[in-house]
């Protein structure tokens, strides 16, 4: 879209490293901790869907308000965004049930922030075309 910015990327990488990386390992930590007693097919689609319910609306709304501010773009701050957040998540939903569940069932604890990381940074792509898609 011609719209790369320098701030952008740095403030993305600052909240990837910080504030995503403190959340993410532990909120996939708790998701091991609340399905360790269920077993085989319940255990497999439980850690998949909380994975799914994490990366929900409001936090793909989170997330594009970080590109938003990191952009400049404070005019662009809106309610709006919660409705590009919410058509962004429907439409995910059949990819991100395939990664999610191969992120939680097939990678030890120790990986998975890494794979969710590669995912995401794919998804990021897609979350900022969703303004464009989406509006």
């Amino acid at each position: 879209m011609d719209e790369f910015s320098w701030y952008r990327l740095l403030g993305m990488i600052l909240v990837g490293a910080s504030f995503y990386a403190f959340e993410i390992p532990n909120y996939f930590d708790w998701i091991d901790k609340k399905t360790q007693i269920s077993k085989g097919i319940k255990a497999t689609l439980s850690k998949t869907l909380l994975a799914i319910l994490y990366f929900n609306p409001l936090w793909i709304a989170r997330h594009l308000l970080f590109i938003k501010l990191f952009s400049g773009q404070f005019e662009s701050i809106g309610f709006n965004l919660l409705e590009i957040a919410f058509w962004s998540f429907l439409v995910n939903i059949p990819i991100s049930f395939i990664a999610n569940y191969i992120i939680q069932n097939k990678f030890k604890l120790k990986w998975r922030f890494m794979a969710s990381a590669i995912f995401s940074a794919l998804m990021a792509i897609y979350y900022a075309l969703s303004e464009t898609i989406f509006s």
